[in-house]
Parts: C-alpha cells; structure tokens; sequence
C-alpha cells in the first residue's frame, strides 16, 4: 500500500543564540505499510517518529529519498499533484481538544468534507445526512446526541472518536494514529485502540501507529511489524511479538527494560539495563548513534556505524555489529 525507501529529512534553523544549526530527523528511513495491515513506529521523544507520520499526511517535504503510494512514486510528481494521493492517507491527531474547531458543531465539522465528497463523486444530498450517522455509530457515538454539540460539550473521548470520524469521511486507505491515546484518560484508551482495531477489520484500512508506548503498540499491531526508531533510524524491525519477546539491539532492550514492572504479579527480566548516559542530540557520533550511550560499545561501534540487516542470523532486522538477545522484559509470576 504505502512505501518508503530511504526517506531522510533535515529541519534547518537560523538566527537564535546558538547561530544556524540543522537537525536531522530521519535518516533513511525503509518501511512498508501493506493494504490493510498495521504497522507500529515506536522510540523516545524526538526520534522522528511524529516527522514521519506528517511526511505520509502530506503536512511535511521530505529531502530525499522514494514514497510509494499503491503504485505511484510521488518522488516524480510535482507537489500539487501528489495532493490527490495524500488524501488517501488521513492524519489522527493526538491532542482531541485543540484538533476540532471550538465555534462549529460537530455536525458541520463532519457534513462539509462529506458535500466536498458528494460533489465530486455525484452523490444526493441525502447521502451526507445519512453518512454523517453511519461514521458516528461506526465510530461508537448517538448521531442524536453527539451531532448538534460543540467540542467542549464531549469528553476527550468522544471527542477522539469524533477526530476518527472525521478522519473517515474521505475514505481513506491509510490511518496515521500519532500518540492518539496519550491525552485521554486511561480508562478509556483501550476503547479508542480496538477501534482502531475494528476499522482495520470492517473497512481493511491500514493503520501506521506511533507511540512510546510498547503495550498500545502491541495491542493495536498484534499481526504486523514493529519498528524500533532512534535518532531518525531504524535500529530493529520485525513482526511484533519476535522483537518484543527477543529484543536484540541495546536501545529496544533500554526501551523494554524501562517498562515499569507489577511486583507481586511479574518477575523482572533478569537482563534489564539502563542507557550508560542520557541523550545528548548535539552530539553526532561517527559510528553507531546509539554508541555513546551503549553499555556494549566497542571500538568498532565508535567508529563504523551498522546498517539494517541481520548480522547473526536474527529472525528480526537490526541496526547493531553486535546483536544479543537478551531477557528484559518482565514475566507473569507462576
């Protein structure tokens, strides 16, 4: 459906205290989103993740680097023709109380792009009102009650709900869902992730899901892959319970070993570890990225930086000269 072969992305700044300065956020990054499949991008904050959720929505350029849409390198299109192909892909925000417009009922905010639609695909006016009610009870809210209210009048989530809703309205093929639990409460999050879930299996829309989250990413992509992002690369992928119960990189065993751990019900993996230091983005390593931080480091890890393979003869892919799997994460008590 969607893919990405070596996207790459710099953000420049000028001016400031500091002088001119860029960040790079990806760096060759690979990816491949089936029809109708999920696929999870999980790592710290300011690894890219978000960057390359936006560049797939449309709402950001990439510098180099080929994406895929169905059978359309938009690489070879000029921006205004690409719009078509972005909207195939729709962006699920992760704030709910500043995504919807605070003035405007959710009924026009949903019934204009569906006239948009209407227009463009012939449809009766007819057509919109009783779509309108399909998406809101496909998305588990009352038409009746949800339809003449104003965002402050719903609870984050029903009005996350709503932000899906209106996602569905262009009939997308892709779902971007960056953090899309993360601003409401707990007890409900679980509602939102097996939505997510039922639309894959009652529409086939696939689903990119970003989170720092481990246990989200392995509810909402149970059957697809997981992609371990740092620094804007890719440093393990693999189908999601292969690298969660074998983790192999140092930075997915950080990752896993920092999930909190339910004593008195679960026994902590006994090769938990810690990163030796903590991030320091100014720092650009010649070898490894993760290297200055690495309790494994070697000479070699300073000084050549590893690609994406599987060195070891690994079921998974990895970024690592060294790969060892190790037992991190925490097991059920027996």
């Amino acid at each position: 459906m969607i893919e990405g072969r070596g996207i790459t992305k710099t953000f420049a700044s000028r001016g400031g205290v500091l002088g001119s300065q860029s960040v790079t956020a990806l760096r060759g990054v690979d990816f491949l989103i089936p029809r109708g499949g999920a696929v999870s991008f999980i790592g710290e904050s300011g690894c890219g993740k978000t960057t390359l959720g936006r560049i797939l929505a449309g709402l950001e350029t990439y510098d180099g680097g080929q994406l895929i849409v169905g059978d359309t390198d938009l690489s070879t299109l000029k921006p205004k023709a690409r719009e078509p192909h972005f909207r195939r892909v729709q962006l699920i925000h992760q704030d709910p109380y500043s995504a919807l417009n605070p003035t405007r009922t959710i009924e026009s905010t949903l019934r204009d792009p569906l006239r948009l639609r209407a227009a463009q695909t012939g449809k009766p006016a007819s057509w919109v009102a009783s779509q309108t009610e399909e998406l809101l009870s496909l998305v588990g809210l009352d038409p009746s009650y949800v339809l003449p209210r104003y965002p402050h009048q719903l609870s984050g989530g029903m009005r996350q709900r709503v932000v899906v809703a209106r996602a569905l309205t262009v009939e997308p093929e892709v779902l971007v869902a960056d953090e899309a639990v993360s601003m409401i409460d707990v007890s409900l999050r679980l509602g939102i992730l097996g939505l997510l879930r039922q639309l894959r299996e009652t529409l086939g829309v696939s689903i990119l899901f970003i989170t720092h989250d481990v246990a989200t990413a392995r509810y909402v992509g149970a059957d697809g892959e997981l992609y371990v992002i740092y620094r804007g690369q890719v440093v393990e992928r693999g189908p999601v319970e292969t690298v969660l119960a074998d983790p192999v990189h140092p930075y997915t065993q950080c990752l896993l070993s920092a999930i909190p751990v339910l004593h008195g019900l679960e026994r902590p993996g006994e090769d938990r570890l810690v990163p030796k230091e903590p991030l320091d983005e100014k720092m650009e390593p010649a070898g490894c990225l993760f290297a200055p931080r690495c309790p494994f480091a070697t000479e070699v890890c300073v000084s050549e930086r590893p690609v994406l393979g599987r060195l070891g003869g690994t079921p998974q892919h990895h970024a690592c000269f060294f790969p060892a799997s190790r037992h991190v994460v925490a097991t059920p008590l027996r």
